[in-house]
């Protein structure tokens, strides 16, 4: 198994093979992980606390609620590594008492992942969100400073959207929006999978002083559902060295800034 994979990662990984296969034994996930009996339990604990499997003699079984994490957590480990080392690239751009928006992407949640220790425990960062999966990493923070927009939930996004997160974020105004999306064209712009998280990311941007765009090579030149901003819109967009150089290229001499996250 990957050495790189963070615990979180991990748990990440385990409640996906519990999903998939119904039941996993704890035998085979120390053999899978490299992990002691332990460690193994240890996490198989903290996701039943999350409702995300409920544990059984020697192993665990899926939940009904569980399976409503299963989307997410495809899109958390999916191309993982270009999607750590592009959040780590854009966390040097926070610094102290500044105000960010972080929407609802996986990318975005390496993001606060990457926040330098520094800059958290000082609790003068103002995060603002409509992803409640980012509770669970801000609020193990000493001091965090959330703003958590209430709306209505769509489980498969982990995610608050619809009016009131829009009057919400009418109140508010940030020196940066972190964005991520599902595809970005150099016709259409950048697109997401659904209309409502496509309005609050619009917002975001609105409120915003920079628009930083994080895409992994996989989004670049593909389109999605529903376009969020065009092109020309866009402050900086951050991605990895798969990424074609002619479309790096063509978005620099529209006027973006592109930042390439070296993979080796």
């Amino acid at each position: 198994m990957n050495d790189q994979l963070s615990a979180r990662e991990r748990r990440d990984l385990i409640a996906r093979h519990v999903h998939e296969r119904r039941r996993v034994q704890v035998t085979e996930l120390m053999e899978e992980f490299g992990l002691t009996d332990t460690s193994i339990r240890r996490d198989l604990t903290i996701l039943e606390d999350k409702g995300l499997i409920r544990r059984v003699h020697g192993g665990a079984v899926s939940t009904n609620e569980g399976l409503h994490s299963s989307v997410l957590e495809d899109r958390i480990l999916q191309h993982g590594l270009e999607k750590r080392k592009i959040g780590a690239a854009a966390a040097q751009y926070i610094l102290p008492h500044e105000v960010i928006f972080l929407d609802t992407g996986s990318t975005v949640l390496h993001v606060a992942r990457s926040i330098p220790d520094s800059i958290k425990q000082l609790g003068s960062l103002r995060i603002v969100t409509n992803s409640t999966l980012l509770l669970d990493e801000i609020g193990m923070w000493a001091t965090p400073n959330l703003i958590l927009l209430g709306g209505i939930f769509l489980p498969d996004h982990w995610a608050t959207v619809g009016p009131e997160v829009l009057d919400a974020l009418k109140q508010y105004s940030a020196h940066h929006a972190f964005l991520s999306c599902d595809g970005l064209t150099l016709e259409g712009g950048i697109t997401t999978a659904h209309p409502l998280i496509a309005q609050a990311e619009r917002e975001m941007a609105n409120r915003s002083e920079q628009v930083i765009v994080l895409a992994d090579h996989s989004k670049l030149g593909r389109s999605g559902f529903v376009p969020i901003m065009p092109v020309s819109e866009i402050d900086i967009l951050i991605t990895d060295s798969g990424a074609s150089e002619e479309m790096v290229a063509e978005l620099c001499g529209r006027g973006v800034e592109v930042v390439v996250v070296p993979m080796g």
